[in-house]
């Protein structure tokens, strides 16, 4: 099981994979960093447990660390105990979660192997904000979407506040990244995946009557402010709208993909 280390002086080298959180040109889990992967919170740290990313350590107050006991009988890790005052000061700002984890990043999903094997995907083009992103994880994972394809222009799922706000679900539902943009989406389509390109366009079919909880479907949504591209619309098999009241002409994308899943779903 996880070995309990104490953990008192701010400086101790052992906890340097916390440190620093709050200073974007310092994170582990940033580009440049050491790429890993951080967890917040009892539940998305058990997630993370549960995962195929390898963990390397858990740092919390000693009542976090606890609740984690049976989680975390498995790993051969160290799990770093402090006091709050210790652990903000390492990890730079109160937590009020009480407890973190880190994990190395496991080897990259092949996009047309998580293709071959999905009935119901979700295809982002440019998200950028790393909240959204969360959020849509968290719904593909409430309403059985079975993978995450990504644009380059998207950001990574597996910052911190993405892993966060999906509540961990981004550990587990596959994701892959599509280096040609619309150009890859010829892998969905050559495996028979219908894909609906969610739009406001008026000329758009509207959700209900698009059928999408028929057959292997692919939805893709936009980035927070324009949306689609042409481009990505036009690469589309169908244009699909959510019909909205007189006056709102456009949801959240994570609530947009959340309707939206939900319609794939059948349920």
């Amino acid at each position: 099981m996880a070995q309990r280390v104490d953990i008192s002086d701010v400086d101790d080298p052992r906890v340097d994979d916390f440190r620093d959180l709050s200073r974007a040109d310092r994170r582990p889990d940033r580009p440049g960093g050491r790429g890993l992967v951080i967890a917040e919170g009892v539940v998305v740290v058990e997630r993370l447990i549960a995962s195929r990313y390898p963990v390397r350590a858990l740092f919390g107050v000693q009542r976090r660390i606890e609740e984690l006991a049976e989680a975390a009988a498995g790993l051969n890790v160290p799990a770093y105990v402090a006091d709050a005052d210790v652990m903000a000061r390492v990890v730079g700002f109160h937590l009020n979660r009480g407890v973190l984890a880190v994990a190395d990043r496991a080897p990259v999903v092949d996009p047309a192997d998580l293709v071959q094997r999905s009935q119901r995907l979700a295809v982002l083009e440019g998200i950028g904000d790393h909240e959204n992103l969360g959020a849509l994880f968290r719904n593909a994972a409430a309403l059985g979407v079975d993978g995450v394809l990504l644009s380059a222009g998207c950001s990574d799922p597996l910052y911190r506040r993405s892993v966060r706000v999906s509540m961990g679900h981004v550990l587990r539902v596959p994701f892959a990244h599509l280096e040609s943009w619309p150009e890859d989406l010829k892998l969905l389509r050559d495996e028979g995946v219908r894909i609906a390109a969610l739009t406001p366009r008026a000329e758009a079919t509207p959700l209900r009557d698009a059928g999408l909880d028929e057959g292997r479907v692919a939805v893709l949504l936009g980035s927070e402010g324009p949306g689609l591209t042409d481009e990505a619309i036009e690469a589309a098999d169908v244009a699909v709208r959510i019909p909205m009241a007189e006056g709102v002409d456009s949801l959240n994308v994570a609530t947009a993909g959340a309707v939206t899943f939900h319609a794939l779903s059948g349920i």
